[in-house]
């Protein structure tokens, strides 16, 4: 495959997708890590589940416009409203699922909160990319 096919023509080739949605993750992975250790060292971490929920809708916003721009090719609803709707919907069930993760692996167990973060972050890639393939960008 060239490079051109994997990062700037158009597809619906699921595995390009998946490659992409991997970088377009990975960016909003580094504006959340970012954020939430910013947050968490400046304010302490009393209030760690809400520094998480604030990075995590910062990289919820780099992630939609990654996907709706570069990742995804086909767009099942003809509405920009409603497309951004069930992908902020996804999101906040990505969100509940991070905050679980990070209630059961940080508070609970005890792990240090990044790791903590990155032991979330992969799961909860698996369900976005899932659900936004299937659910957002699906024909």
């Amino acid at each position: 495959m060239k490079p051109r096919q994997l990062f700037r023509d158009r597809t619906n080739n699921m595995w390009v997708q998946l490659f992409r949605y991997g970088i377009s993750g990975f960016s909003a992975t580094a504006v959340d890590f970012l954020i939430l250790t910013v947050l968490t060292e400046a304010f302490g971490e009393d209030l760690l589940l809400v520094w998480t929920a604030i990075a995590f809708i910062s990289g919820l916003a780099v992630t939609y416009l990654l996907s709706t721009h570069w990742v995804f090719d086909s767009h099942r609803f003809k509405s920009k409203a409603a497309e951004a709707l069930v992908f902020v919907l996804i999101g906040i069930v990505g969100l509940g699922l991070t905050e679980l993760l990070m209630w059961l692996f940080a508070e609970k167990m005890g792990l240090f909160y990044l790791l903590s973060k990155l032991i979330a972050s992969v799961l909860v890639f698996i369900w976005n990319f899932t659900a936004k393939k299937f659910i957002v960008f699906h024909k």
